[in-house]
């Protein structure tokens, strides 16, 4: 075989070698780069979605209540709020129910607490004068005397359970720097506590002018019972004073049917009105009920006023309940790892509130910001999710939401192998 057709197999070798390595290194950088590219490259984050529905039904039917067919009403539970009423909006003359107003600015600018009677009110010869001109218009007054003395919790007792009309004169001359001044304080009293349809003419009640709402009465009873020194007089049968003796609540419902207050009022130009508290037990749980009836009509219209009220407040405990919308564990969030891991976010559950058949709790879910801002690569059992706030008439319940599982990181092959 002539010399130019053989193979060189050493230089062939030699060729071959070099290039077959450089192959190998090449595909060892491109699977370093892919993992180094892997395991750099930022993982899908942890989702959560909410299952729980965003409103729960009471079970059971909405509660008719016996509105009065004439007068205006309203009531409200302490605790579950508002249970609605009829003619809510129309504003009626207050008559005596005013003097709440006087009591609620009095003590604002007199302050007292339980078991303090406050500084000593002199009464002064025209106050008797203007007490024997009353007992002839027949207006509501206590006995007073010139020189007598009264102190400023014993002024109140008097204006508020046999509602002194006398009394509340003196207090609001007594209490600010002139009538009109205190008539103003009365109507920036009835501001501040968000009462939009109400208006004071008068400290007693007995300017027709005095007007208010059955709604916007509701709001002032409960003012009236969040204080504590009110609250004890409103609740007074009795009381004895230096000249007029043992004096008589006007509110003889007082002690019936759970009624623990609050005022009354009647002139024939605004009727019977009835403006109440009344506690009851629900369940094994005290409540407070409170209400007003304004305009009542009839030959006795505060009669019918006080019994429109017991009955409305009875029936207002019996249309409530306590239930518990939320099942302790139940699922509320559920998280879903794209590695392939589940868990779910629980509550302890909702402690019992009351509330009336037929409404709705509202459930809103407020994730924690870590489960949200979408670095969530591991959940550890128990950890804080989120909060659940249960929301009915105004009132918000928070419950915690915790995972009731783990889920752990991803795996370094989950990492490499993902695409």
């Amino acid at each position: 075989m002539p010399e130019y057709l053989k193979l060189d197999n050493t230089r062939t070798g030699r060729g071959w070698g070099p290039r077959v390595l450089l192959g190998v290194l090449g595909l060892v950088l491109v699977l370093v780069v892919l993992v180094v590219v892997q395991l750099l490259r930022g993982t899908p984050p942890i989702k959560a979605s909410v299952v729980i529905p965003n409103a729960v039904t009471i079970p059971g039917t909405p509660p008719a209540l016996p509105w009065p067919k004439y007068a205006t009403a309203a009531v409200a539970i302490e605790g579950v709020g508002t249970l609605g009423g009829v003619r809510t909006d129309v504003a009626r003359s207050l008559a005596s129910v005013a003097k709440l107003f006087t009591a609620l600015v009095v003590l604002k600018q007199h302050p007292l607490k339980l078991g303090q009677s406050g500084p000593t009110i002199t009464i002064t010869p025209a106050d008797a004068t203007k007490y024997q001109i009353d007992v002839r218009d027949h207006d509501s007054v206590v006995k007073v005397t010139a020189g007598e003395h009264l102190t400023e919790l014993q002024a109140l007792e008097g204006m508020l359970i046999p509602s002194a009309d006398n009394l509340a004169r003196m207090l609001a001359n007594w209490s600010d720097t002139s009538h009109s001044a205190f008539v103003q304080a009365m109507n920036s009293e009835a501001a501040a506590l968000g009462l939009t349809h109400t208006h004071l003419a008068g400290p007693s009640g007995l300017n027709p002018a005095s007007v208010s709402t059955a709604a916007d009465l509701v709001k002032l009873a409960e003012a009236v019972m969040a204080n504590p020194v009110l609250r004890q007089i409103v609740a007074m049968a009795q009381v004895t004073l230096p000249a007029a003796g043992t004096v008589y609540n006007v509110n003889d419902m007082l002690g019936r049917d759970g009624i623990i207050g609050i005022k009354t009022g009647s002139t024939p130009a605004a009727g019977g009105n009835f403006v109440f508290a009344a506690s009851h037990h629900v369940q094994g749980r005290n409540v407070t009920v409170v209400g007003a009836i304004l305009g009542a009509t009839g030959v006795q219209a505060l009669q019918n006023a006080l019994d429109l009220g017991a009955t409305l407040a009875g029936a207002a405990v019996k249309a409530v309940r306590e239930v518990s919308p939320v099942s302790p564990g139940e699922a509320v969030v559920r998280l879903h790892a794209p590695w392939g891991q589940t868990a779910v976010g629980r509550t302890g559950g909702a402690p019992p509130i009351l509330a009336v058949p037929g409404e709705q709790v509202s459930a809103k879910v407020v994730l924690e910001p870590a489960v949200t801002d979408g670095k969530l690569r591991q959940i550890k059992a128990g950890q804080r999710l989120g909060t659940l706030e249960l929301q009915v008439r105004g009132h918000t319940t928070s419950l915690p939401i915790t995972a009731s599982g783990s889920i752990s990181a991803p795996s370094l092959s989950y990492r490499l192998e993902r695409f």
